[in-house]
Order: structure tokens, then C-alpha cells, then sequence
């Protein structure tokens, strides 16, 4: 999924990648083996961030407790910056709180991997209600950010990557 992502970066890589809503790196492992980027995670479990450094998926030092509403990061501070499985869980009335954010800390690339559906949809996630939004996230970044331009998108099927059915975008900030 990385591969395809970051072919739309060719010749114009990013030096820094921050994953909102890190978790235990998976993702940030997966790019370590693709990428010479600085590798920076926000993540506002504690548990999940001790492991994060335990296992030296991220200097200590760019390693943030936060969310994606309120990112402990400055402006334009990474190249580019994603979520992965987050903002599905991020209610609708804070959703364009936390894209601001997102948008804020990246200079350049916004990347968003998530489950999508034509419309916002709630799901009854683990036998309760209020903590899963599918929708077309690519559709809300573009409805709600000028200057963005869609790189490229894709779809990671579950039966051929053991990965869950997720749509990615790449878009570049061109503001």
C-alpha cells in the first residue's frame, strides 16, 4: 500500500512523515523500509507510545502525545502528514477540527487512509454507537480545503493483502 502511496512523491519525497494517531507504528514501520524520512508519530494512548519507543520506531523526540484536534506540532512542521483508521473514529461535529490540524503541521502532502462509503454512515463498532463515521473522506478534504490536488487514490482489498478494505488518498498542498 506504502509502494503505491508514495509513487506519487517520486522526485519530490518527503524528508518528514507524521502519523496521527500512530498506535504501535505500523505504519511508520512499514515507511521506515521505504523511505529515509524522519519519522515523527503523535498518539495519545500512553501504552502505545512507550511501545512506539521501545521498539525505536520513533526518536523519542518526535514522538507527541495528542490528538488530532489539537496537534502538538508547528505549522508546516512535516512534509507530510496522515491518518490511518483515525478519523474514522472521530465524530462528525470535530472531524473539521482535526483535517485543520492535519492541514496545519503539513507543508506539503496530506494523506488519509480510511473505510469509505458514499455517504456518512455510522457504524456499530464493538456493540456500541457514536465511535465509527465512514464517508468519502477524499470528497470532504477537497469540499473543505482550497488548494489541495488530488495525487492520486486507491483501494487496499482485504482478501489479497490481509489488511482491512481501505481507500487511500495522496493530495499536495497547493496553496
Amino acid at each position: 500500500m506504502w509502494s503505491n502511496i508514495l509513487k506519487a512523491t517520486a522526485g519530490r519525497s518527503p524528508a518528514s512523515i507524521a502519523e496521527i494517531g500512530a498506535n504501535l507504528g505500523t505504519n511508520l514501520r512499514a515507511l521506515r523500509n521505504l523511505s529515509s524520512a524522519r519519522l515523527v508519530a503523535v498518539e495519545p494512548n500512553a501504552s502505545a507510545r512507550e511501545q512506539l519507543i521501545k521498539d525505536h520506531v520513533v526518536a523519542a523526540s518526535d514522538l507527541h502525545d495528542g490528538i488530532a484536534a489539537a496537534l502538538p506540532l508547528p505549522d508546516g512542521s512535516v512534509d507530510l502528514a496522515f491518518t490511518s483508521g483515525v478519523l474514522i473514529h472521530i465524530h462528525p461535529d470535530d472531524l473539521l477540527a482535526s483535517c485543520r490540524e492535519i492541514h496545519r503541521v503539513s507543508s506539503r502532502y496530506i494523506v488519509t487512509i480510511e473505510y469509505f462509503a458514499d455517504q456518512p454512515t455510522e457504524i456499530v463498532y464493538r456493540g456500541n454507537t457514536g465511535y465509527l463515521f465512514k464517508r468519502d473522506f477524499g470528497g470532504y478534504w477537497l469540499d473543505n480545503f482550497d488548494g489541495l490536488q488530488l495525487l492520486d487514490y486507491g483501494f487496499v482489498w482485504k482478501r489479497a493483502t490481509g489488511l482491512d478494505n481501505l481507500t487511500w488518498w495522496i493530495f499536495e498542498k497547493r496553496d
